[in-house]
This record gives structure tokens, C-alpha cells and sequence, in this order.
């Protein structure tokens, strides 16, 4: 079989695994790897300091420091479920995660799909082959080989843009011993004039490089950062809980050709979240079919046990709650302090700290007086 043959077998694999992006790419540097490092400097990584490890910097600037033998590189991407149509912005009734959380973690999920497409690539070459995969866990500029493998651009928005497809898809890497034919790099930037993802951003995260600040992103700020979300954002973070999609919902490119559905593995799980939303009913004080109370009083062990496998426990449940209590205030329902009075005097400072901001700012909003203690 001739390389040529080899990499569409390779891809038409890939596609019956549900990557519905392949291409192939060089081991070269990444063209964007200074943008990269002013990225660093300039502090927009935030608490990530992993990201600025010396020899994790190392391996970024050229993919055969991590495996000298490469000679190609399988970039690919997998769909997930879309959000619902709801207003970005609207925080009134709901509490939100980003769309790919509504399921399995990728991180578990795609690893075996991975391993699959090495075995099939050894088993048609018929012989072992050097290889390092990844998806969002290795040091490599994901999004710059995807684009050099013909994938999409980088949008202003900082996500990969497929002009068939949008943006609602995971990135996975294969790094390869193998000479494979190298796709057409994607060089067209089809954002044009479009500000609509940074002028809907309500943090201003979005920078004019294709980059963004990390310390004032919703999706760092809800799931990386492990300690408190600053005063001047917490109103901002609207109703988001975990992640954050305002910036691919308002993109044209998603708007016109996304998929609805995604990935059966990434489809919302019955029980946790119905397509990413649950709504805050004053009524019958529930998220969908779990109560708001109990959610709220979930242990650590009981947090750990329904969001087993789900991208959501990476926020542990003291991250989660702090999440959620903000959400709670920023809908300003005063139906809702009950549910936040059962987390008022929880073991976690993290949590009785943002729990309490949350009463103090629907208290205020409602003009309720606390009551005075007696005597």
C-alpha cells in the first residue's frame, strides 16, 4: 500500500470512529508558536502555570521534541451536541454549561477511539509504528495544526472554524513514525469584518490577536480556577456554571452550517443536564428532575458519584457550588435563598463565601431587610 493509499484508508478510519475532520500535517514548528509565547508573557494564561513550564514551552515550539521519530501528524475533530437556540445573555431562568459537558469527558472517551486508529494504521502497514496522541492533554498547539492540516482557521474568537461545520467539535491529535501525505494547509481567514463573538463576550476576554485572557474568561474562571472569581466578574459570568459557548453561539459560521447533534457519546445524560440548560423553576424549586436543594447539599462523595465520567467533576464539587451560588444570584430570585441557606455554613470557605455574595446581591436587588437577631 503506497502512503497516498495508507492516509485515505487512515482517514476514511477516522470518520467511521466519528471524527468527522481528518487531516495530515508535518511535524514542523508552529507557525504561531510567538504569538504563543507573547501570550505567556503577558500573563493571559492565569493560573495555568503548567502552560509556561520550560519544557512543556519546549515541546510546543517543535512536535519532535516529544517524538523524535515523527514524520507526519493525524489532526482531527469530533462533533458534539450543539446548544439550544436560547439567548446567550438571558440569565433570568436557567443555569447553563457549555454544550460539550452535557456528556461523557472526551478525555475518557476519545482516548480509545486514539489507540484504535494506531492499531489500524500498524495493522495496514504491517509494522509497529513510533506514535503519541493527544486531546487537550498534551503540549502541542493544537488549533495551529489543525489549521496546517487543513482543518479550518483560528477565528477571532480563538476557536478552530470549519466552513462546513462551525466551530462545535473536539481537537485530537496522532503523532506519527510515519511518512504520510501532507493535506493543503488552511490559509484563508473567513472572519472578515465580524466582531459579533467579541463584542458578545461580557467578560471582553477576546483580544484583537486570536487570543484570549485567560484570567478573564468564563470558561477558566468556572472550571481551571480553583480559587475565587473576582468581585468584578461575578455579575458578568451570567447564569454559566461550568464552560462557557456565548462566543461560538453567536458566531455566523455556527448560526449557519453547525450540526445539531453531535457525538452519541457527548449527548446530554439523562438525570445531570437536558442539552446543557437547567431551568430554575420558582414553582417547584427544581433543575429538570433533580431538586435544586439536593443539588446544592451534594457531598463531595455524592458530587464525585453523579458526575462520574462527566467533564463537570473536574471542577470539584467546591468549584461547582461556587458556580452555582453565583448563577443563583445573578438570576436575582428570591424564591431561590432557601436553596442557598443549605450551603450557607458548608465546610468548604470557597463555597460559603460566593453562597453568601449570592444572598447579599438577590437581598439587595429584592430590597428584603435580614432579620436582627433578638436581644
Amino acid at each position: 500500500m503506497t502512503p497516498g493509499q495508507l492516509a485515505l484508508e487512515l482517514k476514511e478510519k477516522s470518520r467511521q470512529l466519528g471524527f468527522i475532520l481528518a487531516g495530515i500535517t508535518s511535524p514542523e514548528p508552529p507557525s504561531h508558536f510567538d504569538v504563543y509565547q507573547r501570550w505567556l508573557l503577558a500573563d493571559r494564561h492565569a493560573g495555568m502555570a503548567y502552560l509556561a513550564d520550560q519544557r512543556a514551552i519546549e515541546r510546543r515550539a517543535d512536535p519532535r521534541v516529544i517524538l523524535p521519530e515523527c514524520r507526519s501528524i493525524l489532526v482531527l475533530g469530533i462533533p458534539y451536541q450543539k446548544p439550544s437556540g436560547l439567548n446567550p445573555g438571558d440569565s433570568s431562568g436557567t443555569c447553563r454549561v457549555a454544550a460539550y459537558a452535557s456528556g461523557a469527558d472526551y478525555h475518557l472517551v476519545l482516548p480509545e477511539r486514539l489507540k484504535a486508529l494506531v492499531v489500524f494504521l500498524e495493522e495496514q502497514s504491517g509494522h509497529s509504528i513510533p506514535n503519541r496522541w493527544y486531546t487537550d492533554t498534551g503540549p502541542v498547539l493544537e488549533r495551529d495544526l489543525a489549521m496546517r492540516a487543513g482543518l479550518g482557521w483560528i477565528g477571532k474568537n480563538t476557536c478552530l472554524i470549519n466552513p462546513g461545520k462551525g466551530s462545535y467539535f473536539l481537537l485530537a491529535e496522532i503523532l506519527l513514525g510515519i511518512e504520510l501525505p501532507f493535506d493543503e494547509s488552511f490559509v484563508t481567514d473567513q472572519c472578515g469584518s465580524c466582531t459579533r463573538c467579541m463584542d458578545a463576550c461580557p467578560t471582553g476576554c477576546i483580544l484583537p490577536d486570536r487570543t484570549l485572557d485567560a484570567r478573564r474568561c468564563i470558561s477558566y474562571l468556572t472550571i481551571e480556577n480553583k480559587a475565587e472569581i473576582p468581585f468584578d466578574l461575578r455579575h458578568q459570568t451570567g447564569n454559566w456554571v461550568f464552560g462557557c459557548d456565548i462566543c461560538q453561539m453567536v458566531c455566523p459560521w455556527n448560526i449557519r452550517f453547525a450540526q445539531m447533534e453531535g457525538d452519541p457519546a457527548f449527548m446530554p445524560r439523562p438525570g445531570v443536564w437536558d442539552h446543557g440548560i437547567r431551568h430554575l423553576s420558582s414553582s417547584q424549586k427544581s433543575w429538570g428532575d433533580e431538586s435544586l436543594f439536593a443539588e446544592l447539599s451534594l457531598s463531595a462523595a455524592e458530587f464525585n458519584r453523579k458526575y462520574k465520567d462527566s467533564p463537570i467533576k473536574r471542577a470539584k464539587r467546591r468549584g461547582y457550588l461556587r458556580n452555582v451560588a453565583i448563577a443563583i444570584g445573578n438570576s436575582a430570585r428570591s424564591e431561590l435563598l432557601p436553596a442557598l441557606e443549605v450551603v450557607q455554613n458548608d465546610d468548604e470557605p470557597l463555597v460559603r463565601e460566593h453562597v453568601q455574595w449570592a444572598i447579599e446581591k438577590i437581598k439587595k436587588i429584592r430590597g428584603i431587610v435580614s432579620e436582627k437577631p433578638h436581644g
